[in-house]
């Protein structure tokens, strides 16, 4: 029985039964596990990111805070420059040379544009914002004062490398030439500027703070407005050349170059009319190679002075001890040496010789065939030293950029320079200004002014607050002096060469008659009361170039005689004589000056 019940007992639970279960046991505990690590995973993916969260917001409040309330405040608040107006710059009578005047500039790829009136308005309309309110620099008296002020533009790459624009932006603007670039640090001002709130669309609400600009420094300078305006209007007829008017102490009273330019083309915009001058646009003065209006050739140009050089030729001769005032030679017209000739001006044009001549006759005659002599009896290395001590070969020191030092020839010289030795030929030329000699017109200025002050060499300037500035002093014995001055005298006084100066008179009863330097003229029915000036000049033709080439004319003076105001420089290039085409010219700029009420 009992095997019975196991038999039936094991047909009813067969082992499959059991292995079976034992093997969904088994997986059952499988998934538990399973599920158990899916229960861990995501909550501990949670943390992951959690604690992530955590350490960024730890980043952003503690570490990085100030950069994005950096940024936030500029998307909040904007900076608004206020532009510093440039100092005015003033003639010596206090008359403003420049004016400040409302205007736009616009930063576009880089470059700062000068906007007009009517143009930015233009741009307002159209909703755009990239308009500053800025001062733009304008120059009433035009191309009158163009080398001697100069202009304003952009700031360049190359300055913007310069210690002495380390503070500079690249969208500044910056005085390019003349005054304004020569005291940029006085005429440049403090910018200032405004703190404003914007909304989301850059609207302003409301004004946070304000910190003013300060002005430029104003300056005034030795120019006189009026002497520089008769200057260039006497020049009218030249297209180019050069006046300086100075005092015999180095103040520069007028600085004309021509051609000349309106400096408002670099300064009011491109809509500008500078009509009815020679230049309408800035692209006129730039492109113009053959006239080149920007270049100054009162500091810059360099040309041999011709007889204007035979001041330091006499004064050279008899600081030497080579000639004395007894010294004479004979004018024989020409001058043969081999297979050269000579010539004396008044031989080649009128077949006329002077017969003898000593040093105040050679003067006032300009008498060449002496100077040639009288050259080869001091010597190409004293006659150099000379012009040395007159300040040739070097720059004169006016507070001007861009001075040429000219060149003053020696044996030296011209074996390195030419290849070749010095002839006496050479020297010949040397001594009528000729030659290898190059002078720039402030440079004849400077060395005319030394006859005028009694021997010394004052650094020139055109700052009014400058001092007087002795470069050398006593170059000339008095006796020297005066027998220069008495050839310069003759040499404006009838039988002279200067004959546009003979006798100058001028209408202005306020000159004191002294019988020397100012002189009585007898009154007459056809004429109101005049004064007579005496004048101490120098004419100069200097020949250049082949012989069909018109010669520079030069001219160089200082008036009254004895007790001199002024001393005139006037370079006419390629136009003829310089008692003819030059002494007009300076004429009338002694006119304007003696001739004032």
């Amino acid at each position: 029985m009992k095997s019975k019940i196991s038999l039936n007992k094991a047909l009813a639970f067969p082992d499959f039964i059991g292995v079976e279960n034992k093997v969904q046991r088994r997986r059952f505990d499988d998934r538990d596990d399973s599920s158990r690590i899916r229960g861990f995973l995501l909550p501990f993916c949670l943390l992951i990111f959690l604690l992530i969260l955590f350490v960024k917001l730890v980043s952003l409040q503690l570490f990085q805070g100030n950069y994005y309330r950096e940024l936030a405040n500029n998307n909040r608040v904007r900076t608004k420059i206020i532009h510093a107006p440039r100092g005015i710059i003033l003639d010596r009578n206090g008359t403003p040379l420049v004016f400040n005047i409302p205007g736009f500039r616009q930063v576009e790829n880089g470059k700062t544009k000068l906007v007009e009136r009517e143009q930015a308005l233009k741009v307002i309309a159209k909703g755009e914002k990239s308009l500053e309110i800025d001062s733009l620099r304008e120059y009433p008296y035009k191309e009158i004062f163009a080398h001697v002020l100069g202009y304003v533009g952009q700031i360049s790459p190359e300055e913007l490398g310069k210690e002495e624009f380390k503070t500079y932006k690249i969208d500044d603007l910056v005085g390019k030439d003349g005054i304004e670039q020569e005291y940029e640090k006085k005429l440049r001002g403090v910018n200032g500027r405004e703190l404003i709130e914007v909304d989301a669309t850059g609207k302003a609400i409301r004004t946070l703070g304000q910190e003013d600009p300060i002005p430029g420094e104003n300056i005034k300078l030795t120019l006189d407005a009026k002497l520089q305006k008769a200057a260039f209007l006497a020049m009218e007829k030249v297209k180019k050349g050069a006046v300086i008017v100075s005092s015999p102490t180095g103040e520069i009273l007028a600085l004309v170059s021509k051609p000349s330019f309106d400096p408002n083309l670099f300064t009011l915009g491109e809509y500008y009319a500078s009509s009815p001058l020679e230049y309408k646009n800035i692209s006129d003065v730039l492109l113009d190679s053959e006239n080149q209006p920007l270049l100054n050739r009162a500091v810059s140009g360099v040309y041999p002075p011709g007889s204007t050089f035979k001041i330091i030729t006499a004064a050279s001769a008899l600081e030497n001890k080579a000639i004395d005032e007894n010294f004479q030679v004979e004018d024989t017209g020409i001058l043969q040496l081999g297979a050269f000739s000579f010539g004396n001006w008044y031989f080649n044009q009128y077949g006329k010789t002077e017969g003898f001549v000593n040093v105040v006759s050679a003067l006032k005659r300009s008498n060449d065939i002496f100077f040639y002599k009288v050259a080869e009896k001091v010597g190409i290395e004293k006659l150099s030293e000379t012009a040395r001590k007159f300040g040739l070969g070097e720059k004169s020191g006016i507070d001007l950029e861009g001075e040429a030092k000219g060149t003053v020839p020696s044996d030296a010289w011209k074996k390195k320079v030419i290849g070749e030795q010095w002839y006496l030929g050479d020297t010949y030329h040397y001594g009528i200004g000729q030659g290898y000699l190059l002078t720039t017109p402030i440079q004849v200025n400077l060395l005319t002014q030394v006859i005028a002050n009694g021997g010394n060499i004052y650094q020139p300037h055109l700052l009014k607050s400058s001092k007087f500035k002795v470069q050398s002093s006593k170059l000339l014995s008095e006796k020297t002096l005066t027998l220069i001055r008495q050839g310069m005298i003759e040499s404006c006084a009838p039988g002279g060469v200067a004959w546009p100066l003979f006798e100058f008179k001028v209408q202005r009863s306020k000159l004191k008659v002294d019988g020397r330097d100012f002189l009585e003229v007898p009154a007459s029915s056809s004429s109101a009361e005049m004064t007579q000036v005496s004048i101490a000049c120098k004419t100069g033709t200097a020949q250049h170039g082949e012989e069909q080439t018109l010669p520079h004319s030069w001219i160089t003076l200082f008036a009254p005689a004895y007790k001199p105001q002024i001393v005139v420089t006037v370079l006419a290039e390629l136009d003829g004589e310089g008692s003819n085409i030059a002494a007009p010219i300076a004429k009338q700029v002694l006119e304007s000056w003696f001739g004032r009420n």
